[in-house]
């Protein structure tokens, strides 16, 4: 089917609520991760999974969502989105019973790139069936509408996600999603037509294949760094040399195709370039924050997951309140003068974790939460709208595309990094409180400071505990200080590259998966 068929008015009201249930479904789950980390951790309540470990489950997921899409718009053409949108949500439910059941860190890293492949093909499909049901003045209000559920996936995951880990084992976070798939499947087949587009895009199986394979290399190198605490053991260093060098034979061979899926000709625009590395250095600073953030609440702090969940709130609101205004503010100012501030702002509140402690007041910790997700929502949606406008409006589809995956690239890139950061640190800080303990105590109390919990009360030595908090605090503050400046390298790049004076009417913008997740925080 080529040309969107008339549907009633209450079809589409219809079509518009799947949509919106499915949207959120992902929101949700994007959010309940990062409550879950520190259970995960735990060998009694959850997996015993090394920070190694979850950083893969964090990662894996963005990872697939960032290299797959592509692909899974070009299948929507050829197939029809509503089949692409049905096999995701198949992909996504049977990964997620997989996950919530998984018996091992292996079996749940596994599932959670089976997630992301599920939705890479959701994502496309689902903004390209709004675009067919509604046109005109209806479009823009139906993309208002459907705007709606990222807020509310935002702020109701983490305290979906505390509910269901106070009151079930940690697995209930993954299974309420397939019977919600399962509605969205019924509703899919029984409403929504097999809407195609007229022209074919091609498919890039090579880009695809070095995509990941350099991102995967990439990210197992920088990861394992901080497993063995060495940046010099071959099992570190080559895999990360094999990871970029794939990456760059995947940018000489997408600049050897005539329709590439991943353009990096774009680059040569001074603020496309520019705008999009500094979403990736913001992006790459919001993922590696939000990691120390589920261990500091739940597991520095001892907060259970529904209070964590509840102390994460401020960020969803700051990032719902600061987008628009942003919005607002670059129609009569030039961008560069409301996002550079508004940057520098994200990074030092990412810094700002660097004076967190052991006992510092809740309401300290909830204004800085609040600060950090008004700045980053000040900074994602003006500065997407104005890359994709700057644009020829040929190009505005490969545009939007590098700038998903580069924002997703820097998410992956900032879990690996900054929890390596986390890792290395904090195994020289408890170093010294080991002496004198067996083995096998001091083995376990290297791996992570959830581990060095529970052996201390396994051996009932209470000084390891607060010796672990302390070692964890103290890696915290490094590791805040190093994402800080990454961060505020992108306002940097942000003040070199986008224009001093004048102004563009940005676009509506569409919503977009990271954008969401990264206003989140945590």
């Amino acid at each position: 089917m080529t040309v969107p068929p008339r549907l009633p008015k209450s079809g589409q009201q219809l079509i518009l609520a799947i949509l919106m249930l499915c949207s959120l479904l992902i929101w949700i789950e994007n959010t309940v991760l990062s409550t879950t980390l520190e259970t995960l951790a735990d060998p009694v309540r959850g997996l015993g999974a090394d920070p190694g470990q979850l950083q893969w489950a964090t990662g894996a997921y963005t990872l697939a969502f960032a290299t797959l899409m592509f692909t899974a718009g070009a299948l929507g053409d050829r197939f029809g989105h509503r089949t692409v949108f049905s096999s995701g949500l198949v992909i996504f439910a049977g990964s997620s019973l997989w996950a919530a059941y998984a018996s091992d860190a292996g079996q749940l890293i596994a599932a959670r790139a089976a997630m992301g492949v599920g939705s890479a093909l959701i994502t496309p499909a689902m903004m390209a069936i709004l675009m067919w049901t509604f046109t005109g003045p209806a479009r823009a209000a139906a993309i208002g509408i459907f705007s709606t559920s990222a807020g509310v996936g935002m702020a109701a995951g983490p305290v979906l996600a505390g509910f269901l880990l106070d009151h079930f084992w940690w697995g209930s976070v993954f299974l309420i999603n397939v019977p919600v798939a399962a509605l969205a499947l019924i509703g899919l087949a029984v409403l929504v037509p097999n809407f195609r587009s007229p022209t074919r895009r091609p498919l890039d199986p090579a880009g695809m294949l070095l995509s990941i394979s350099g991102l995967v290399a990439l990210a197992y190198g920088l990861i394992r760094a901080g497993q063995v605490a060495a940046w010099s053991r071959t099992d570190v260093w080559v895999p990360i040399v094999v990871g970029l060098v794939l990456l760059a034979v995947f940018v000489l061979v997408e600049l050897r195709l005539k329709a590439p899926s991943f353009d990096p000709r774009l680059f040569a625009q001074r603020t496309f370039g520019g705008g999009n590395v500094a979403l990736g250095l913001l992006l790459f600073g919001v993922a590696a924050i939000t990691f120390y953030n589920a261990f500091y609440l739940q597991g520095a702090l001892g907060f259970s997951p529904m209070r964590a969940g509840l102390a994460n709130i401020p960020t969803a609101v700051g990032a719902l309140a600061g987008a628009p205004l942003a919005s607002r503010l670059v129609r009569h100012l030039p961008l560069r003068l409301v996002t550079v501030p508004a940057l520098t702002v994200a990074a030092l509140t990412m810094g700002g974790y660097g004076f967190l402690g052991l006992h510092t007041p809740l309401v300290w910790i909830e204004i800085l939460l609040l600060v950090q997700g008004f700045s980053v929502g000040m900074v994602i949606g003006p500065v997407t709208a104005a890359l994709i406008s700057d644009l020829p409006l040929e190009q505005a589809g490969a545009g939007s595309a590098v700038t998903n995956t580069v924002r997703q690239t820097g998410s992956v890139i900032g879990i690996a990094v900054g929890g390596t950061i986390m890792s290395i640190t904090y195994r020289r800080a408890i170093e010294p409180s080991l002496e004198g303990a067996s083995g096998a105590v001091q083995d376990q109390a290297r791996v992570s400071a959830e581990q060095a919990r529970h052996v201390a009360t396994t051996v009932h030595r209470p000084s390891l505990a607060q010796a672990a908090d302390d070692a964890f605090i103290h890696a915290m503050h490094v590791g805040a200080g190093w994402i800080a400046a990454i961060a505020l390298l992108g306002a940097a790049v942000l003040l070199i590259t986008l224009p001093a004076a004048g102004k563009k009417k940005s676009p509506t913008p569409v919503p977009d998966h990271e954008e969401a997740r990264a206003g989140r925080l945590s």
